[in-house]
């Protein structure tokens, strides 16, 4: 047998689950002995963890896959996978559509990985996509940061809005146990993490599958008693949590925020519509106001806090005054970050056949609109900042100009400062602001830490 190790290539479309499922994959393939290669065409085993929220991720997974299956078939012993949402959404009729593939593993099979190549490596075409109890994963994944990380701490989601795709594709909500979240941190805090953030596809439906109530009936196992069982976890300086549902937001959890000294400042709550019709065809199960109490909740308890949030515009039968009770909420509300997308049909849900649909021209019209007052309003809460000093935790050297390094605010605000990535990686840093943008900071330090002495 060859003693040339074999080598691999992820790439990961969509979001932070996709992001966290990616790097305990390829934790499993380091464990199997593969090694990274930066370059697809240098790798024996390509991996594409793909997303279907929207439709142009997906064509982009297409164009990829059909450059790689050509390269197959002067390579016969190259090994093609698609892992994610679009393979859970597809199953064999992505076989059928790229006969060259190898394996196609929906997102609940990521920890079978090993398992599952085993097969296709004993000369098998794998399909596993069937709903399965996601096991509890002792793998080390791969981390793309040696600073921060990803916790999953629910898989799947149990809403169904009429325009997502998720449930079907990453399953029903299960829970991971508080014990088995908190000896993850712990071995991050060991190995120099020094901030996680807890994810959920609905991260505040934590625990409701999980047995245990108080004698007055309330659930043992919310996302906020998880808060206080993680918070104080050696070496963890920072955690952060998402994404927040508005159906399932509770005071008691922002009380906890706000007693907790390590949790950020930060608060990622979609709204998707400020209209309450639209909202309603979208089957979100809250109005505009309650979604505006929670962040007025949010903000009496947490002046300061940072607020982002997810839009969507031209979902089917949208009108022009609808929309525009999506800009007026984000106008009263002032986000400090907002991710805007045009709906787009996904196969499947409810949204996708409705008749109703709008043009493409003025869903492009409405997403424009909709971000540059998303820019204006982001610089405008990024004002606030200036001439003051904020704990900067530094991830990485500017890759534009390497005299400056970045990392982040409490707030999530992205900060760049003068200083040496060596000495300052991992690092918390007091910077005074003197420069705001739309989306991001800059400063100068005031105190740099000075390395421990050997």
């Amino acid at each position: 047998m060859s003693s040339i190790p074999r080598r691999y290539h992820i790439t990961t479309f969509g979001c932070q689950m996709n992001k966290a499922d990616s790097e305990r994959m390829a934790g499993i393939l380091e464990n199997m002995g593969f090694q990274f290669s930066e370059d697809p065409n240098q790798a024996d085993l390509i991996l594409y963890n793909t997303c279907s929220i929207r439709d142009n991720a997906e064509h982009k997974v297409y164009s990829y896959l059909g450059r790689q299956a050509k390269r197959k078939l002067q390579q016969p012993n190259l090994t093609l996978i698609v892992a994610g949402c679009v393979a859970q959404q597809e199953g064999e009729a992505l076989l059928r559509r790229v006969p060259e593939l190898d394996m196609v593993m929906g997102p609940q099979h990521a920890n079978r990985l090993e398992d599952l190549l085993e097969q296709v490596f004993a000369g098998n075409q794998v399909v596993a996509t069937e709903a399965v109890h996601i096991m509890e994963d002792i793998t080390k994944p791969r981390r793309e940061s040696q600073v921060t990380a990803w916790v999953n701490v629910i898989y799947g989601c149990n809403e169904r809005c009429t325009y997502c795709i998720v449930p079907s594709v990453r399953g029903i909500e299960q829970s991971r146990t508080p014990e088995a979240i908190r000896t993850e941190m712990e071995e991050l805090g060991r190995q120099g993490y020094k901030e996680v953030t807890l994810l959920g596809q609905n991260i505040d439906a934590y625990g409701r599958d999980l047995p245990g109530t108080t004698p007055e009936g309330r659930n043992l196992h919310t996302l906020t008693d998880l808060l206080y069982f993680v918070h104080d976890v050696p070496g963890i300086e920072r955690i952060r949590f998402a994404t927040s549902h508005p159906r399932y937001f509770t005071e008691r959890l922002i009380r906890a925020c706000q007693e907790l000294p390590k949790v950020c400042e930060h608060f990622h709550i979609p709204f998707q519509s400020g209209d309450n019709e639209v909202l309603k065809a979208m089957a979100r199960g809250y109005t505009h106001e309650k979604y505006r109490r929670i962040i007025d909740m949010i903000r009496h308890y947490m002046p300061d806090a940072s607020i982002s949030a997810d839009a969507i515009v031209g979902f089917p039968g949208e009108t022009e005054a609808q929309f525009e009770n999506t800009l007026k909420l984000l106008e009263e509300i002032s986000f400090d970050m907002l991710n805007t997308a045009a709906y787009s049909p996904r196969p499947g849900t409810p949204a996708a056949v409705w008749e109703n649909q709008l043009s493409e021209e003025v869903k492009s019209d409405r997403l424009q609109r909709l971000n540059h007052l998303v820019s204006i309003k982001a610089a405008e809460r990024s004002e606030r900042y200036l001439g003051r000093i904020e704990e900067v935790l530094v991830e990485e050297q500017n890759a534009k100009d390497p005299t400056q390094v970045m990392g982040r605010t409490r707030g999530n605000r992205l900060t760049f400062f003068t200083g040496d990535i060596n000495q300052l990686k991992g690092q918390l840093v007091q910077v005074k602001i003197t420069e705001s943008r739309a989306f991001s900071l800059s400063g100068e330090a005031i105190s740099v830490p000075q390395p421990a002495l050997v």
